[in-house]
């Protein structure tokens, strides 16, 4: 079939697919794998406010009828939706699992989410009788041997508030006229979360998408080998500070821990952003991780914060909140060594 696709998702962003010609073919269901490029027919467009995300990060609305380019993937957030690539039945029929283009079949959703994107398999990107997948786009990296300071930042949930503090903390950084790199390394791939950074100025924006994962849920051994290559490249960036962002949760499966565990040597402050009190010393008992500052929806209210300070005994802070900037400044230059002015 050589009809292509309308839409092309932020996931086939490391691709040349909208550019150089494919084929749209469908495979036996037996021949799927985690990755693969594939194209769908949106049969129900879900709630008004659904978009898509394009691979410059935009978003755009979408029209039932249109065919959208995505990548089989699978999703696990506690907050909004699952999901699999591996649910899908041999009648082809899928989600849009995340705007950035995760396609699987829903598992559960939350009741206060909208109906989500429903769509039909149409067929595999093809080239040469061969599918086109996520790795055919990924160039093996130099082994590097990453050693710059990382601030990171994790969370007891999703949508607990990791992303707007990651990006006040780089821009506090670039500031100062300090290099930052940012990068996610864990999570399901929406590029606005990496885009955050680069709009206040990091010097450099990576995530698993760059290294062929639509989600870092996958088998432990496989993550190990993108990990390893996604930090090579990391590596290779000349920088002050890394602002590296854990997504979900470290309990959530997608290989948080082993994120936690690459990184740890080169970690010298902690940022848990929280959605309760509560959810924070459920993190710091169930992970053995105590943050040097707690942030995000727990910290909203002096209420949150006093809470938060007598079950954990670990100092809490809104960062949205401009009266707390320089007392962040301190903390953070306390950390680095690097000056971020008063």
């Amino acid at each position: 079939m050589e009809r292509t696709a309308d839409i092309y998702t932020s996931l086939t962003r490391i691709s040349d697919l909208p550019l150089i010609p494919y084929v749209t073919e469908k495979l036996p269901r037996n021949q799927w794998e985690r990755g693969d490029y594939v194209v769908c027919e949106i049969r129900d467009a879900g709630g008004n406010a659904l978009l898509l995300e394009l691979p410059n990060g935009r978003m755009r609305g979408v029209i039932g009828g249109e065919w959208v380019m995505g990548a089989l993937g699978d999703r696990f957030a506690t907050l909004e939706a699952t999901g699999s690539w591996e649910a899908i039945a041999e009648d082809g029929e899928m989600h849009v699992l995340t705007g950035a283009g995760l396609l699987g079949k829903l598992t559960s959703k939350s009741v206060f989410l909208p109906p989500m994107m429903q769509c039909v398999y149409q067929g595999h990107a093809l080239r040469n009788g061969k599918k086109v997948t996520m790795d055919d786009f990924v160039a093996t990296a130099e082994p590097r041997v990453f050693n710059t300071p990382v601030i990171l930042f994790y969370g007891t949930s999703m949508s607990a508030g990791k992303t707007t503090s990651a990006r006040i903390v780089t821009h506090l950084f670039r500031q100062a006229g300090y290099r930052v790199l940012g990068a996610k390394v864990t999570g399901a791939g929406r590029f606005k979360d990496i885009l955050a950074m680069k709009d206040v100025g990091a010097v450099a924006i990576f995530d698993f998408v760059d290294v062929g994962l639509p989600s870092s849920i996958c088998p432990e051994a496989l993550y190990r080998e993108k990990l390893e290559q996604l930090l090579s490249r990391m590596a290779s960036v000349p920088a002050d500070v890394a602002v590296v962002e854990i997504g979900a949760s470290p309990l959530e499966p997608y290989n948080g821990t082993l994120a936690f565990e690459a990184l740890k040597d080169t970690i010298v402050f902690s940022v848990l952003s929280a959605s309760d009190p509560y959810a924070v010393l459920g993190v710091i008992e169930a992970f053995g991780l105590r943050p040097d500052l707690v942030t995000g929806v727990a910290s909203n209210t002096l209420a949150g914060v006093a809470l938060v300070e007598r079950l954990c005994g670990v100092r809490a802070l809104n960062l949205i909140d401009p009266d707390n900037t320089p007392k962040l400044r301190e903390l953070l230059s306390r950390a680095t060594g690097l000056d971020l002015g008063a």
